[in-house]
Parts: C-alpha cells; structure tokens; sequence
C-alpha cells in the first residue's frame, strides 16, 4: 500500500505542476505549441519487453494501460486522472506495430478526441514512467479502480513491476 500512494503521489504532483503551466499531452508524438504544427501522424501500438513480459506500447515505446473503471470502450478517465493517466489519442487513425490489427479500434472521448483501444480497452499511458519500458504504473490504485499493463492478447498482466 505504501508503495502505491508513494508512486501515485509524484506522478499526480507533477500532473499538477504542468496543468499550471498549461502544457497539455494527447498520448500521441507530435509537437509542442511552441514549434509549427506538423501533421499529426498517425497512434502506433507495438510491443515492447518489460519486467513484466511482452507488453503494449505506444510509437514512443512506452508501456500502454487499461483502467478497470471503464466499461466496454468508453473512457472514464477525464481531467486530473486525464493529467495522470494520457489517454492514447490520434486525429489519424492507428497502425499496427506488430500486433493484430483486428484487435485495435477507437473511441470517441466526451472531450471530443478519438482514443485507441485495444481488444475494446480505450488506452492510456502514466505520467510516471519516465522512459521506454517502465511499468510503475502496474497494479496501482488511482481514480477509483486498478490500472494494469496488457499483453498482446488483450488481457491485463495481474503482476506486480
């Protein structure tokens, strides 16, 4: 328990400090409102290796969530838990990286984005993993359910990081 409020404390402070800055992040790779506006690309979602295993990724290589809150592919996660949790978005569509293709879709969000799914789990990423292949956001109890890492198959991965 204690690791849980320790990791879910730093994450939702930093979710903070940038909302009072205004910076914003969609889940996709794109640019900052400080350069010109590039195309937005297409979501990708891939694999990657972790402590966990083989897990879902993002095309910046980080690991992909799925909240136990949402029901079917609706999201429920919206402002602070947004700020947290960034759902994968994309204007563009999605392209497989190694999954089956059959498995991905999309939502439309209430916030008006379109967010990827997976298997029918919209996705999502967390604010405190820092790097390519980290899970801290594995098992953690936020926003009023679990949120878990998924395996290629669809399922969550019910192990701890």
């Amino acid at each position: 328990m204690k690791r849980r409020l320790a990791l879910g404390l730093l994450p939702a402070a930093l979710a903070v400090a940038a909302a009072g800055c205004g910076s914003s992040y969609s889940g996709t790779t794109g640019s900052s409102s400080a350069r010109p506006a590039a195309a937005p690309a297409a979501a990708k979602v891939g694999t990657g290796r972790t402590k966990l295993g083989t897990v879902l990724v993002d095309g910046n290589r980080r690991t992909l969530y799925l909240f136990e809150k949402d029901r079917g592919s609706a999201s429920t996660c919206y402002g602070a838990c947004a700020s947290v949790w960034p759902p994968l978005t994309s204007a563009k569509g999605v392209a497989a990286g190694g999954v089956p293709a059959a498995k991905l879709g999309s939502t439309k969000r209430t916030d008006g984005r379109t967010e990827v799914t997976y298997a029918g789990h919209p996705l999502y990423t967390y604010a405190g993993d820092a790097k390519a292949g980290q899970t801290r956001g594995q098992g953690l109890d936020q926003f009023g359910a679990e949120w878990y890492v998924l395996a290629p198959s669809g399922r969550k991965i019910d192990g701890d990081s």
